[in-house]
């Protein structure tokens, strides 16, 4: 007997991207209804993306795709930050935001991400949790619209979406920031400037000297006005070159300074598997690699898509893995069987790559030597908070990056905690930067928005990339001065 889906609530709720009335199941009669169960932290729910707006594209008036966002993280439950990454992910079906959880329970989902479907005329047909693949779900929809149509129960129509315009600004979601070398050895900065699918490059001053990338999503190589980038989040400097994480390509990239030419150097644009063991650079596919680092011809990439560290070797031409066995989880030990959790930002110190795995919210690192891993800071999948003191206690929220500043502290870009944390690598002890506040010298101040990216100059200035504030913000130490430096 065929189990009716449970209706969707109608308080405590908010709606993204619907014009009109929200839908309800009744006014969804007649379409194949496919429920996308997802939290904005999660890679694997990112993963779907692309395949339910592949969907959206075949079937605009049969299927009905709608998000139905059931937070993990305590920060995820306020509405603006799920806002913040409908745009950043370029989202454009209806999405449903329940914070308590209530269509999660009803739906009896268990896993990030699940697809639920409901037939046109109000059935529950189950759930599939994990990352569906685009040719396997196209047989399951097509059979599942020819039964409905045998039945007489299609009645195609369009749901009416509204999708805000972004606001022009020079900056998009910028994510990662690094310094570059150029022109007589100048330095500058290179920003991963996701929203606009371009490498932005500025000067110390804090002016435009140029963008790589087409600003269109594409995986093109070519000139740098030709080329094309898909959302980049990572990147690193090196000698003559920037080499980019093109995060939602699934691919490393190389930008030649002098030129600007780019190049892709490893991953075919599809998302890949679990690495185990190298393999050539043109054969390597990449999951979502969210950041860099480089030293001696080596660039080491944080592969958040599959919990992985990997390293791709520049001369060889290869790509192998560092440490992770491709289980999400927090597990020190040896590099093989170390268990990694989205790692997200990277930062190499006296042979010692430390990284962010950003979904137990942990500070961690890989000895280079010996093929340890261990965490300074975190505990697991669901241990956060924003409570600074000795390592033992200390928790952030789903951190994103984190760099070295002039006195050897580990700066860590706590993106749930709006905050920049100072870790004393020795000690694990956290405390919070912007504690006593800094002076803010902006005509108006605004708190950091899930900053994604720091890095320090020369002179001990603090750079964040302040994600949904769409800027690069600047501390000043010695001063005690804070203020934005572009946007």
């Amino acid at each position: 007997m065929a189990v009716h889906a449970p209706q969707f609530p109608t308080d405590g709720i908010t709606w993204f991207n619907i014009d009109g009335p929200p839908p309800t199941l009744a006014s969804l009669r007649g379409r194949l209804v496919i429920l996308d169960f997802w939290t904005l932290c999660c890679i694997n729910c990112m993963h779907v993306l692309p395949t339910l707006a592949e969907i959206e594209r075949r079937y605009p008036d049969r299927v009905a795709v709608i998000g139905v966002h059931s937070p993990k993280f305590a920060a995820e439950r306020d509405p603006a930050k799920v806002e913040a990454a409908i745009a950043r992910y370029g989202i454009t079906h209806p999405v449903i935001h329940d914070p308590a959880m209530r269509m999660w329970q009803a739906y009896a989902i268990k896993a990030w991400p699940t697809l639920g479907f409901i037939s046109p005329d109000g059935a529950w047909l189950g759930g599939s949790a994990g990352e569906p693949a685009l040719d396997k779900l196209v047989t399951l929809i097509d059979r599942m619209l020819s039964e409905a149509g045998d039945a007489g129960q299609l009645q195609p129509a369009a749901i009416g979406t509204s999708i805000a315009e972004p606001a022009r600004s020079m900056l998009r979601h910028p994510a990662k920031l690094k310094e570059f070398r150029h022109g007589r050895g100048s330095a500058g900065w290179a920003i991963a400037d996701a929203g606009h699918h371009q490498i932005a490059l500025f000067d110390n001053a804090g002016n435009e000297i140029r963008r790589i990338g087409s600003g269109t999503p594409g995986l093109i190589d070519g000139p740098a006005d030709s080329a094309a980038f898909n959302r980049p989040q990572g990147l690193i400097a090196a000698p003559g070159a920037i080499y980019v994480a093109d995060t939602w390509n699934h691919a490393l990239r190389r930008i030649d300074i002098a030129t600007g030419a780019v190049t892709t150097l490893a991953g075919t644009g599809r998302r890949g598997p679990v690495l185990d063991g190298p393999v050539t650079a043109a054969d390597a596919s990449l999951a979502s690699p969210w950041d860099l680092d480089y030293q001696d011809g080596r660039v080491f990439i944080a592969n958040a898509g599959t919990h992985q560290l990997l390293v791709f070797d520049i001369e060889a031409g290869t790509v192998a893995r560092l440490a992770g066995s491709g289980v999400e989880a927090l597990i020190d030990g040896p590099a093989d069987t170390a268990a990694l959790a989205q790692p997200s930002g990277l930062a190499l110190r006296d042979n010692m790559l430390w990284f962010i795995d950003s979904e137990t919210s942990s500070l961690r690192r890989l000895d280079l030597g010996t093929g340890m891993v261990s965490t300074l800071v975190g505990e697991g999948l669901f241990d956060y908070g924003h409570i600074d003191g000795p390592r033992e206690t200390a928790r952030f929220q789903h951190p994103l990056g984190l760099c070295f500043d002039m006195a050897g502290n580990i700066l860590v870009a706590d993106a749930y905690n709006d905050a920049i944390r100072v870790v004393d690598p020795e000690t694990g002890a956290v405390s919070s930067l912007d504690d006593p506040p800094y002076d803010c010298f902006d005509d108006l101040c605004r708190p950091l928005s899930e900053p994604a990216g720091v890095a320090v100059d020369d002179d001990g200035v603090v750079f964040v990339a302040d994600t949904n504030n769409n800027r690069i913000f600047l501390y000043h130490d010695v001063f005690r001065t804070s203020r934005t430096w572009a946007e």
